[in-house]
């Protein structure tokens, strides 16, 4: 019988163990890396492509190429992909984010001969037809006028502008963007971007010697494309002022809040600490923030901090959605928490608790081999291998009370932040 009084007991964590992948170089100019574990007899396979440089003329380009990828080729229109995917069971889908184009595909092992051929027609002749390109603008410009009615919606965008300018990370889209968006243009970009050379490919699963025989041999002679990588010219950030921007809404009941400032990338020495400062301050639902502005003030439902670290840019951010009434009140006590940390040494039980947070929800994200695949991306795109996790966990469970104070002393100012509110003030 358990005996459930006392509590289990209690281990610190003392690494976190990532599955080191396989690496391959494919002869057509890939990279493939590949994690094999688990018992199911399931395969992931993600093909990665760097976004082309962003483009005044054309803002919306690259978005819009992802949302188009599965909207037909020469073979086969949108919906017979579609059906093709789903009579196997399988999950073919894409994904953006400002500095990659993503392909998805998951399968159970044995349909793996019938789909990836099917996925290299995609990857070597999609064609972006008028009546699907026509729809994904009428179905896109109604979707950001609903956007366009949300103020957490309108006070990310200016918060993003304000930070990076009119960049891929910052840039405003317009309804009228949607309008000079044109096949050729599409078609352009796909055969500049969606290239052999520009890809990086992750494999993961249950994959046998067999399987990944398989797969790299398929790829190799069924993908055809540029095997010089292309050039992508690194954006240029201007330095950001500190300022505060209300835009009002007349009938507004709730504020939308955003605060922050650009920072460090996860590539810094000091960015595993700079965590554990952030997850202290609105990283968690124990956090200060939470506890001030929600649970004691009662101002919101949530409040929270983040690192956001991008390709060529890092930022932090606070977000919150407070009642107008009290919007005033809620910068003050964000200014309050911040200062605070520049000012006064957390306590041992404190920062004990954030470190174990910080640790526990990184093992308790590697729960399959899709994860681990996961985090080491996040680890190879920012320049780093995996002994950065090493680092990591000897970082965050090192800092002391003091190491924090001189954190927040150097990067957490709100003085020098710049302050969005949509809503009332």
């Amino acid at each position: 019988m358990l005996n459930r009084i006392n509590p289990p007991a209690f281990h610190p964590i003392e690494s976190v163990n990532i599955i080191s992948p396989e690496s391959l170089k494919l002869s057509n100019g890939s990279n493939l890396f590949m994690f094999n574990a688990g018992e199911q007899e399931l395969v992931r396979i993600q093909w990665v492509f760097e976004n082309a440089a962003f483009k005044a003329n054309a803002p919306i380009i690259n978005s819009a190429l992802s949302a188009m990828l599965l909207e037909g080729t020469s073979k086969y229109t949108s919906a017979q992909i579609a059906e093709k995917v789903d009579f196997y069971g399988a999950y073919l889908f894409p994904e953006y984010n400002y500095d990659q184009t993503t392909l998805n595909l998951v399968t159970l092992t044995k349909y793996l001969d019938k789909l990836l051929p099917f996925v290299l027609e995609v990857l070597n002749d999609a064609i972006f037809p008028q009546q699907e390109l026509d729809t994904y603008k009428r179905n896109s410009k109604q979707s950001l006028k609903i956007s366009l009615e949300k103020n957490d919606y309108l006070a990310r965008r200016q918060f993003n502008n304000l930070l990076f300018g009119d960049s891929n990370y910052g840039y405003i889209q317009k309804e009228s963007d949607f309008d000079e968006l044109n096949r050729d243009d599409l078609k352009a970009l796909f055969k500049q971007q969606i290239v052999p050379a520009n890809c990086t490919i992750f494999v993961s699963g249950k994959i046998s010697n067999e399987t990944l025989n398989y797969i790299s041999n398929t790829i190799n002679n069924g993908w055809v494309g540029s095997t010089e990588a292309p050039t992508f010219a690194r954006p240029v950030f201007e330095a950001v002022l500190a300022q505060k921007v209300v835009i009002e809404r007349e009938k507004a009941v709730q504020s939308a809040i955003r605060i922050g400032q650009l920072s460090i990338p996860r590539a810094h020495p000091d960015f595993p600490a700079l965590q554990v400062l952030n997850t202290t301050l609105g990283g968690y639902f124990g956090s200060r923030l939470m506890m001030n502005i929600r649970e004691d003030k009662g101002y919101t439902y949530g409040i929270g901090s983040g690192l956001g670290s991008l390709k060529h840019a890092a930022f932090f951010t606070i977000s919150s959605e407070v009642g107008t009434a009290v919007c005033a009140d809620t910068l003050k006590e964000i200014e309050f928490e911040i200062n605070r940390l520049r000012t006064e040494k957390i306590s041992e039980e404190e920062l004990t608790l954030v470190k174990n947070y910080l640790l526990g929800s990184m093992l308790g994200s590697l729960e399959d081999v899709f994860s681990h695949t996961d985090k080491f991306k996040q680890a190879y795109f920012s320049g780093l291998t995996l002994d950065y996790f090493d680092y990591y966990t000897q970082q965050v469970k090192e800092i002391t009370p003091k190491g924090l104070l001189d954190l927040a002393t150097e990067y957490l100012d709100f003085s020098t932040m710049v302050q969005v509110v949509v809503g009332k003030i």
